[in-house]
């Protein structure tokens, strides 16, 4: 079995100084580069970086800030988290991939999605309406991509392709990709069908409830004779010198946050309450490095998983907490879980 896995995940949210006033946008995409320094400095695994294009968020082109954390680091692996694919090109996102992967020497990965947010399709002239449809053509098109040999292709969303050659070829011969999942059973299956590596976004609620994914990716692989990865999770979280510090920092700016997008989506207020138990017993792992060791290590041996990655921004939390629960993450968190799984 490959030893366990941890990331770091972050759309980069536009944080505060230590001023309390929030920082620009570029000034948000240069924090996440010091930031993955630092998560490699501490012995993270991955760094994945999400694409939005809202506000809050200074990530719309996560390889471009990958590129930028490529030349000041060595050995952490740069992904997405993840390209939104259906508002792209197939051809455009595995060249700038694998542009990314030259850079690193081999450390690029993409995680594709759907997306959860949709800002992107009006952006760049899709119809919401063919929401499914775009990402089925796109992710078949990207399946070919990734044999990097010319590639004859035709769909109804895009330009067919005639023995094309995409360019730059990887060193490897191969981009690391996996699909992120939401929770669909048709994107499970779907995966497990182009025979790439599962990422569960498991964003609420016990984690114990994916069980099935897993299983059904599994099952799945199997009967398409696909090759059935470990499977990885990503979930939010943030780690202070105690339980107390981490949710009084967080809850603020996580509060304003989620009104905001569920405002958008029909959804009442967050309560405290709410907010509480989801702490407690659901997918927000928010505390001390004991605390937040022992709950990842409850879910990683709940679900089986081979990596997880902790979304470590949620709001305007302050750069020094960020800072700060990175290195938590990395020097205590990580060797803890080893550590409980091993016992």
């Amino acid at each position: 079995m490959p030893e366990l896995e941890f990331g770091l995940d972050t759309f980069g949210d536009v944080p505060e100084d230590d001023s309390g006033a929030l920082v620009s946008h570029a000034a948000a995409i240069r924090q996440v580069v010091d930031e993955a320094v630092l998560a490699e400095q501490v012995g993270v695994d991955v760094i994945a970086l999400g694409e939005h294009h809202r506000p809050e968020y200074s990530i719309s082109t996560p390889e471009t800030v990958l590129a930028g954390i490529a030349t000041r680091t060595s050995r952490i692996r740069l992904a997405s988290g993840v390209t939104v694919l259906s508002s792209d090109d197939p051809v455009r996102v595995f060249q700038r991939f694998a542009t990314v992967d030259a850079m690193s020497n081999g450390r690029a990965e993409v995680i594709l999605g759907r997306g959860s947010f949709t800002e992107s399709f009006p952006l760049f002239g899709y119809d919401l309406s063919d929401y499914d449809l775009l990402f089925e053509e796109k992710i078949e098109l990207f399946v070919k991509l990734l044999d990097e040999k010319p590639v004859t292709w035709s769909g109804t969303k895009r330009a067919p392709l005639d023995n094309a050659d995409v360019f730059p070829k990887t060193e490897s011969g191969r981009l690391t990709t996996w699909v992120g999942v939401g929770g669909s059973p048709q994107s499970v299956v779907r995966t497990a069908r182009y025979g790439l590596p599962l990422m569960l976004a498991i964003i609420g609620g016990q984690p114990g409830r994916f069980t099935p994914y897993i299983d059904l990716y599994r099952r799945a692989s199997a009967q398409f004779g696909t090759t059935a990865y470990p499977v990885g999770m990503h979930s939010p979280g943030f780690i202070a010198d105690t339980d107390e510090e981490a949710k009084e920092i967080y809850w603020p700016h996580y509060r304003i946050m989620r009104d905001r997008i569920g405002a958008l989506r029909g959804w009442p207020p967050i309560r405290r309450a709410e907010f509480d138990a989801e702490v407690e017993q659901g997918s927000l792992y928010i505390g001390s490095p004991e605390t937040v060791a022992r709950r990842i290590a409850r879910a990683v041996s709940t679900l089986g998983v081979g990596r997880f990655d902790l979304i470590y921004t949620a709001g305007a939390q302050p750069i020094s907490a960020r800072l700060r629960a990175i290195e938590l993450y990395g020097t205590k968190v990580v060797p803890m879980v080893r550590d409980i799984l091993a016992g």
